[in-house]
């Protein structure tokens, strides 16, 4: 049986996840999350086979949290679901240990293949995940922009999207508000906006975040 942990900030989409992995009768989803840091203590408490995330969530966020559940539990696997199909998040994600990507627009078979994928070591990629990286080639487009961002400058940026006001993201990421003003300025510069409605646009123009 492969023990699955289901970590997204919406229950509907929690249930429909979990009722799609558990149509297969090897595949059990032995707790739900609705933020990056109850996925870092369920994991700890649960210690799952299998991990299943989403990108842009409340708190730290699931790239922050995939990055500390790999380095505390390395022998689980993490598959991140999101609408961010881009090749900055691709990247950076494999570099922490993420074996498998899903868009939330993917198949229920691409979503259990890719469980049964990761839980046997190897890396899964969703068709239209795989697709966005092929066309995302040209120096100028979205992926290369992203692609110069840390990971700690795409987690403010995340932030900024969700209206977080500068206090809330240090107080959250346990950084000094100047920090995350420099951060937010280096973001503003690496992406050529001027302000956070520029950039907040800018990232639902290209799909990096939803509207809720």
């Amino acid at each position: 049986m492969i023990r699955v942990l289901l970590i997204d900030d919406h229950q509907l989409v929690r249930n429909g996840l979990k009722k799609i992995l558990e149509s297969d009768d090897d595949i059990e989803v032995i707790a739900e999350g609705a933020t990056g840091e109850e996925a870092i203590d369920l994991a700890d408490k649960l210690s799952p086979d299998v991990l299943v995330i989403d990108v842009n969530m409340p708190g730290i966020g699931g790239v922050n949290a995939a990055k500390q559940i790999r380095r505390r539990h390395p022998e689980i696997q993490i598959i991140v679901v999101t609408a961010m199909s881009h090749e900055a998040f691709s990247c950076s994600l494999q570099e922490i240990g993420v074996r498998g990507y899903l868009s939330k627009s993917s198949n229920p078979d691409e979503m259990i293949e890719a469980v049964r994928t990761v839980n046997e070591g190897n890396i899964y990629m969703s068709r239209d995940v795989a697709q966005q990286l092929a066309l995302a080639k040209n120096p100028g487009d979205t992926a290369s922009k992203m692609s110069e961002l840390s990971d700690r400058e795409l987690q403010v940026l995340l932030m900024i999207t969700k209206g977080m006001r500068v206090q809330e993201i240090s107080e959250s990421l346990f950084l000094s508000p100047k920090t995350v003003s420099t951060y937010r300025q280096r973001i503003q510069e690496k992406l050529g906006v001027n302000n956070d409605i520029e950039l907040t646009y800018w990232a639902l123009r290209h799909n990096i975040v939803e509207l809720h």
